[in-house]
């Protein structure tokens, strides 16, 4: 096996664990109960199946087929007069403007391990003054935590695929599935359990509204970190005659089932302490930590368990965010990884100090723009405007530029007939069309 190169298991792990990060753990257990909860979920699974898998499927055969980084991909894979196609590979600069400020929230994960295992608020009220005072005054503190998050994820990164990526998803991801485990038993044995599943699962028609079915398309397209060349730049590594379909349908499904566990484990805790289901950072850093305390001795250790999972599964996702801009300064601009990896680094890092600033009370006026501080502007960007474009591209690029006979030689292997057709017709039409939608949604072009 090449040395710089991804096993079936590990590109499988270092995948799911790219996919697996914040919005698994805390949005879409909420976005599920707020949204008609087994409908909802049913329409999710649906839409992950027929828009999430099917670019997904077509990020894995780019890298795959090219082994290249990902402007690299586009250039060889698109026909000679359509080389233009070479700059949709610059989407990988959308992790940049990511990690800006998804690395500042896994500083305050960090820190919210020692709180747990030192000093939980004691309630509500506590507990929001906490994170208030991390946010708007404790700035050492924010940069303290943000700087070993910076520092983290590019020594992973710096160490290359096999010895870096690969190796720390291999005990991240199935340290987090067990961790996940422990407290879904322990979840199970509380009164809230049942509420719990209720509030996810129980078809509820009142809720479930036309919107819903654009929230589920979305959350399935963002959760599996496409439009960003993660996925094509893993698949680049990724060992010879490997099974592309069903290591994509596994990734997906890991994802989706950490979702689903994740969701009726704090949803337990929550119903079981009789307070109201929220969702983001307040229901993370305020509503779950109060409870924790109330638990008692074996809410530290809960407390404990649960913020160690969440940094697994936010450093996983960031590691995999930062490798495409990597992997074009190795392959195009022909540096060291150990040089590229801290090129980089250097610039979220700097960008995030500045995101970070932008939350404090003594730098919020000067770096705020409009309606929004530049935290917020970094996420707006990034999850309304880049990433759908980066996955209209990868539709669009798969589903009328490329050679078909190359794509079906490719996946013909791996599916049917019948249902190489329907993803097909997924990737030119539905996937293209309904992020499209989002994104028109998201900037506020149409209202639904």
């Amino acid at each position: 096996m090449h040395k710089n190169r991804f096993s079936r298991v590990g590109f499988i792990l270092a995948a799911a664990g790219s996919a697996v990060g914040l919005g698994n753990i805390w949005k879409f257990p909420y976005i599920a109960g707020d949204n008609g909860g087994g409908i909802f979920v049913l329409v999710y699974l649906a839409t992950v199946v027929l828009i999430g898998m099917s670019i997904f499927i077509a990020e894995v055969f780019l890298g795959s087929n090219a082994h290249k980084d990902a402007v690299s991909t586009f250039e060889v894979l698109a026909p000679s007069e359509k080389k233009y196609w070479k700059y949709s590979g610059f989407m990988f600069l959308t992790g940049v403007f990511i990690l800006s400020f998804y690395s500042v929230v896994i500083g305050w994960i960090f820190n919210y391990v020692v709180i747990a295992a030192t000093d939980l608020p004691t309630n509500v009220t506590e507990a929001q003054s906490v994170f208030m005072n991390l946010l708007k005054e404790d700035t050492f503190t924010q940069l303290f935590y943000y700087t070993l998050a910076f520092s983290v994820i590019a020594y992973t990164i710096s160490k290359g695929v096999k010895n870096g990526i690969e190796r720390l998803n291999n005990i991240l991801m199935p340290a987090l599935i067990i961790i996940l485990l422990i407290m879904l038993v322990y979840s199970m044995r509380l009164d809230g359990f049942f509420q719990a599943i209720q509030f996810m699962f129980y078809p509820n028609v009142e809720k479930f509204h036309s919107g819903s079915v654009l929230i589920a398309v979305g959350h399935a397209f963002f959760t599996l970190s496409l439009g960003m060349a993660t996925i094509i730049s893993y698949a680049a590594s990724l060992d010879k005659n490997v099974n592309i379909v069903k290591a994509s349908m596994i990734v997906v499904i890991m994802d989706t089932l950490i979702a689903l566990v994740a969701g009726v484990i704090i949803f337990s805790i929550i119903f079981n302490a009789g307070e109201e289901p929220g969702q983001g950072a307040g229901l993370v850093f305020i509503t779950l930590p109060a409870i924790f305390y109330q638990i008692g001795a074996i809410g530290n250790i809960l407390a404990i368990a649960f913020f160690i999972a969440l940094a697994f599964a936010a450093i996983t996702s960031a590691i995999s965010i930062l490798e495409p801009t990597v992997m074009y300064l190795i392959e195009r601009r022909k540096m060291s990884r150990k040089k590229a990896t801290y090129s980089v680094a250097v610039v979220f890092y700097v960008l995030g100090i500045f995101a970070l600033l932008s939350n404090t009370s003594s730098f919020s006026t000067l770096l705020t723009f409009g309606n929004k501080n530049l935290f917020d502007w970094f996420d707006f960007i990034s999850a309304s405007i880049l990433l759908p474009i980066g996955g209209i591209l990868v539709a669009i690029f798969v589903g009328y530029v490329l050679d078909k006979a190359l794509l079906r030689k490719a996946l013909l292997p791996y599916m049917s007939e019948t249902v190489y057709k329907i993803w097909l017709f997924s990737i030119r039409v539905l996937a293209p069309v309904a992020i499209t939608l989002i994104m028109l949604k998201e900037i506020g072009v149409i209202k639904i």
